[in-house]
């Protein structure tokens, strides 16, 4: 049982040598998203740390392997969705775009791993309901 545990601990300090690499790229404003205030702040509240190159990376972003999924949300929430370069896209991919914030903002996101810590992110019905009316998406 000792063996068990020394094993495990010394697997997790191991882990830690492998960090992450906390990226923010520097963008340009007058790319990011243009919404009225009440929208924004949700945006921001509720999405940004994984769809934006705004990502607030927290202390536990370092503590390995916890740090490689927070890693994979964020290259992964980027890559599918990034308000900081919205005015990059064309529009008929920000309307796409636009049609899956409307379908996602009550089914699927923000992931409830990420609500769990932050609470400021748990949308009430109200808000989810705001946001899908910005989208200008008909149902």
């Amino acid at each position: 049982m000792k063996i068990t545990i020394i094993t495990f601990f010394v697997v997790l300090l191991l882990m830690q040598a492998i960090q992450i690499d906390k990226i923010n790229p520097v963008t340009d404003k007058s790319l990011e998203i243009q919404a009225p205030k009440e929208v924004k702040v949700l945006l921001k509240n509720a999405c940004y740390d994984c769809h934006s190159n705004e990502t607030v990376w927290p202390w536990y972003s370092s503590i390995a392997p916890g740090s490689w999924l927070i890693e994979g949300h964020v290259v992964d929430g980027r890559k599918a969705l990034d308000f900081t370069k919205w005015n990059s896209y064309s529009q008929e991919k920000k309307e796409k775009k636009l049609k899956r914030i409307y379908r996602t903002v009550y089914a699927a996101m923000p992931l409830a791993s990420y609500m769990w810590i932050h609470k400021e992110a748990n949308l009430t019905k109200e808000q989810r309901e705001l946001i899908r009316e910005w989208t200008g998406v008909r149902r």
